[in-house]
């Protein structure tokens, strides 16, 4: 266990993982930042066995870095212990001139016509994962919240 916390702490200092909660509405979340690095990815896995979703967050701004995206989230998509798990995709960076739309976005990473919807669906009789795309700017707090709402509906 020593080495294991070690090695997150080493992470952490790096600035490639990071534990947050965060509450929105009446939801709590508890979250693992777990960075985009190639470093960071390998521990992906560490995690899938204990997550109840996945936030997954684009560059909108990065064009030039959607394919390989694209890449890591087809990986999470494919993975049988992510099978069921609900998948918000948040599109951040919209605050910068001449980043991607979200229809662009879509298009880039692979999902245009494979989002199960914005409003509250009902997928209980379904064998359907929940996956949406949202916009968004960290920086100036928008766009998120509404994605957090959306993902809430379908956390257990």
């Amino acid at each position: 266990m020593f080495l294991f916390d070690w090695f997150y702490g080493v992470l952490a200092s790096l600035g490639l993982w990071q534990k947050e909660e965060l509450s929105i509405g009446k939801i709590k979340f508890k979250a693992f930042d777990l960075g985009g690095h190639q470093i960071a990815r390998r521990v992906w896995k560490d995690y899938y066995a204990k997550v109840d979703a996945v936030v997954y967050l684009v560059d909108a701004y990065d064009k030039e870095r959607f394919a390989e995206s694209k890449t890591e989230l087809d990986a999470l998509l494919s993975d049988e212990s992510l099978a069921n798990v609900p998948f918000l995709i948040l599109g951040n960076k919209i605050d910068i001139p001449y980043a991607a739309s979200e229809d662009e976005l879509r298009y880039q990473i692979g999902l245009t016509n494979f989002t199960t919807g914005k409003g509250k669906v009902n997928l209980i009789d379904s064998n359907v994962r929940p996956l949406e795309v949202f916009m968004c700017s960290i920086v100036r707090k928008m766009g998120y919240g509404e994605g957090f709402k959306w993902l809430s509906q379908y956390i257990k």
